[in-house]
């Protein structure tokens, strides 16, 4: 099977199985993604739904953030592991973004890697969630689901990514991250893939069997 056939197979499936490519995270605002994205490395989204609720009732303007006591923060995120760092990242990060880009989230990769704490999967998040931009999301599903499906070799997130950015199209690109992660937590496990319920199952070079091209 050509890559293109088994990209718009890939893509057809998931989109019947998971119509709604929506993010996990809850929010409302712009800066609002950015830390819950923050909150959720090394932790379930569940959990950093859980968590924000409360902390955006807490701190409910990016001013209050920017202005927060990082103790504070820490007091809530504290569950969602790491939260030394994360509270830290979170009130630089508000602040850069009112001395910087005039309180809103950039729109360009370039200007997001610059924030504390915002890596190349969480720019690429916000860029397709907020500004419905091209974006490659590379998780922990993404990487293990592409492996499987031969669209990607390899665990390293950027190499991953590179390599998802030459066969994915550019308007697909955003939504297919989002039905990774669904079809990740529902069918494809990392210990115990539901193979024989799998949707893709078709398209797994893991599943048939089939030689990496």
């Amino acid at each position: 099977m050509e890559m293109q056939e088994r990209v718009a197979g890939i893509i057809a499936a998931l989109k019947e199985a998971y119509p709604d490519a929506l993010c996990a995270l809850e929010y409302g605002k712009d800066y609002e993604l950015m830390i819950s994205v923050r909150l959720s490395a090394q932790c379930t989204d569940a959990r950093v739904n859980q968590v924000t609720p409360a902390l955006f009732a807490r701190f409910p303007t990016l001013e209050s953030f920017a202005e927060a006591d990082v103790a504070e923060v820490e007091d809530y995120v504290r569950t969602c592991g790491f939260y030394h760092h994360k509270a830290r990242d979170i009130v630089l990060a508000c602040q850069m973004l009112l001395r910087d880009y005039g309180g809103k989230v950039p729109d360009t990769m370039e200007a997001l890697l610059k924030l504390p704490g915002v890596g190349r999967k969480t720019a690429n998040l916000l860029l397709g969630d907020i500004y419905h931009k091209p974006a490659v999301v590379c998780d922990t599903h993404c990487i293990r689901i592409t492996n499987r499906l031969g669209l990607a070799q390899g665990k390293d997130p950027a190499k991953v990514e590179q390599q998802l950015w030459q066969v994915l199209p550019p308007e697909e690109s955003s939504d297919f991250c989002h039905r990774i992660v669904l079809h990740g937590r529902a069918v494809c496990t990392a210990r115990a893939p539901r193979c024989e319920a799998c949707t893709l199952a078709p398209y797994c070079k893991t599943f048939t069997g089939e030689a990496a091209e």
